[in-house]
C-alpha cells in the first residue's frame, strides 16, 4: 500500500466513525512525533491505535481492514490469569471487503455490528489438526444464543447484532448493503503471533512510503 493512500483510508474512516457520533480517544490525532516522544511508549508498548491493512496484496477495495486499537492488556497478565485481560478494537468492514479466513490461537472475541450495512460472516470449526472443518456444523453464541451454522452458511449480522468467536474458530467477514462499523471484545490480543490464515498471507500491509506519514499505524511501531 502507498503512504498516501493510508493516510486517505485513515482521514475516510475517522470521518466514518464521527458519523455514528463515536469519539476516539486524543492519541488518535497525534502526530508521528508525538507517538514516537517517551509519552507514548505505552500505547506502543500495547500495540494501540490504527491499523491498516490489505493483507499485502495490494488491493485494499477487495482484500483488505481498517482497525483501530483502543485498549490492550498484556501478555503476562493473561498468564498469571489476573489483571487487564481484555482488549478492545473498532473495524470498519468496506461493502463487499474481504477479511480473509483465518482463526486465532489465544484470542477469543465477541464481534458487535455497530452500525451502517449487514455483516456477513463465514464460520467454521476447526478438525483435528488445527485446519477448516468444512464437512460438519459448528454452534456459536450470538447474542448469547446458541446458533448452528451449516458448512458453507453465512451468519448474516444486522446492526446491534454479534457472535462470540473461540480460539481455533475460522472466521471470514466482509459488508454487504453498506459499509460495517465494527466493534471488537477480546482476550488481550497479539496481531504479528496469534492469527493463522487460511491463505499464506501477512496480517500487515507493505508500505510504499510515495508521502510523509499523517499518522503512525501500529505496525510502524
Amino acid at each position: 500500500m502507498k503512504r498516501s493512500e493510508i493516510n486517505r483510508i485513515k482521514a475516510e474512516a475517522q470521518a466514518f466513525i464521527h458519523s455514528f457520533g463515536a469519539v476516539l480517544p486524543p492519541f488518535a490525532d497525534w502526530s508521528p512525533d508525538q507517538m514516537r516522544s517517551e509519552q507514548a511508549a505505552g500505547i506502543r508498548e500495547r500495540s494501540l491505535g490504527w491499523d491498516i491493512t490489505d493483507y499485502g496484496q495490494g488491493k485494499f477495495d477487495e482484500l483488505g481492514l481498517f482497525l483501530f486499537t483502543l485498549r490492550n492488556g498484556n501478555e503476562k497478565d493473561l498468564s498469571e490469569g489476573r489483571g487487564m485481560l481484555y482488549a478492545e478494537k473498532l473495524l470498519i468492514s468496506r461493502e463487499n471487503q474481504l477479511s480473509p479466513m483465518h482463526r486465532h490461537i489465544v484470542k477469543a472475541e465477541d464481534i458487535i455490528n455497530r452500525g451502517g450495512g449487514d455483516l456477513v460472516m463465514e464460520i467454521y470449526a476447526s478438525d483435528a489438526k488445527g485446519g477448516i472443518d468444512r464437512d460438519n456444523p459448528v454452534v456459536v453464541p450470538s447474542d448469547a444464543c446458541p446458533v448452528t451454522i451449516q458448512p458453507g452458511e453465512h451468519l448474516r449480522l444486522k446492526p446491534g447484532q454479534s457472535v462470540t468467536l473461540m480460539p481455533g474458530i475460522w472466521h471470514a467477514f466482509w459488508a454487504e448493503q453498506g459499509d460495517c462499523l465494527i466493534g471488537e471484545v477480546s482476550t488481550v490480543n497479539d496481531d504479528r503471533t496469534d492469527n493463522v490464515f487460511e491463505a499464506p498471507i501477512p496480517r500487515f500491509a507493505n508500505i510504499e512510503e510515495d508521502a510523509e506519514p499523517d499518522f503512525l499505524l501500529v505496525a510502524d511501531y
